[in-house]
């Protein structure tokens, strides 16, 4: 790829996928994009650092590597800079990535920087907080809390942290606008998502498109703790039934929650405190995002430069 100047790529050193390469992980980074050809820019950072490294960054496309909390960062920024976001999976889960069809591998993700195709996508907002999968409230951020606590790595921690939640959950009264019609509903887990999330088998936390320009509403209905569990593990297993497991299934451009205070949110993973009533809107195509390209996935093949 014939270019003035190499692609900015930011990682977050801290991230899941990142922290467990340790010291290996700039070399498999530089050889990645070396195996597209493409010259880098590379910085690793304190995951704290991601946004303002984002926002300082020269470039059309920035490449950001870390989990989904990193990349929403990065999103928020890019998409008011009106720049480009290219993608390294290196959280631990790593849910975005999935949904614009990486592999888990650095050297597609290096390619799709490279060659892929630009396409914009629609941004989820909690207040003025961006979100790229999905926001909650209720048991999912105290869950996200439990588990940060827990002197364990991640994905181990959930195990432990899910229990204790799912086992004594609360229940709260929440008073909801849905696109200016009120409703008020007991839930112990309201879950708002970027576009449509799945619920038949196999296809459970999946969407279809990240471009339909909705926000999907999710209340599960209240239980005991035997029987949230119960539930959970019916949704999971894609056997969910619409009437008895949720209060609520909706699809908007606006939710609002009413209550009064700051109270906390999981937005992509990240637990934050919010001032409510918190408004949850959809901002269509906000931000453009490299996706592979069957005809660009490839060093050799004709390509636009994206910077």
């Amino acid at each position: 790829m014939a270019s003035s100047s190499p692609l900015v790529v930011i990682i977050n050193r801290s991230g899941g996928a990142a922290a467990k390469l340790g010291a290996k992980l700039e070399t498999q980074v530089r050889q990645a994009f070396a195996g597209a050809d493409t010259p880098i820019d590379l910085h690793l950072v304190p995951g704290s650092n991601v946004e303002v490294a984002v926002e300082r960054a020269p470039g059309g496309t920035i490449v950001v590597g870390g989990g989904d909390g990193s990349i929403s960062a990065a999103a928020g920024v890019l998409a008011r800079q009106g720049r480009r976001l290219a993608v390294l999976p290196l959280g631990t889960l790593n849910h975005f990535a999935q949904a614009i069809g990486l592999d888990g591998t650095l050297e597609q993700a290096a390619r799709v920087a490279s060659f892929g195709d630009a396409r914009c996508i629609d941004l989820g907002c909690a207040g003025e907080r961006v979100f790229i999968n999905n926001a909650s409230l209720g048991i999912y951020p105290r869950m996200v809390r439990d588990r940060d606590s827990l002197p364990l790595p991640k994905w181990l921690a959930t195990v432990p942290a899910a229990a204790r939640v799912l086992w004594r959950p609360r229940s709260r009264k929440v008073a909801l606008t849905i696109d200016g019609l009120n409703q008020t509903l007991r839930t112990p887990l309201l879950f708002i998502g970027n576009n449509r999330y799945s619920l038949g088998v196999g296809e459970v936390g999946k969407r279809e498109s990240l471009e339909d320009g909705v926000l999907s509403l999710y209340a599960v209905t209240p239980r005991s703790g035997p029987g949230l569990v119960v539930e959970a593990l019916r949704i999971l297993r894609g056997k969910a039934d619409r009437q008895q497991d949720f209060a609520t299934l909706a699809d908007a451009s606006q939710v609002v929650v009413h209550r009064t205070g700051s109270h906390p949110v999981a937005v992509d993973g990240e637990v934050v405190k919010l001032p409510f009533p918190l408004t949850f809107t959809i901002r269509p195509q906000a931000l453009t995002v490299m996706w592979p390209s069957a005809a660009q996935s490839r060093p050799g093949d004709p390509s636009p430069d994206p910077r």
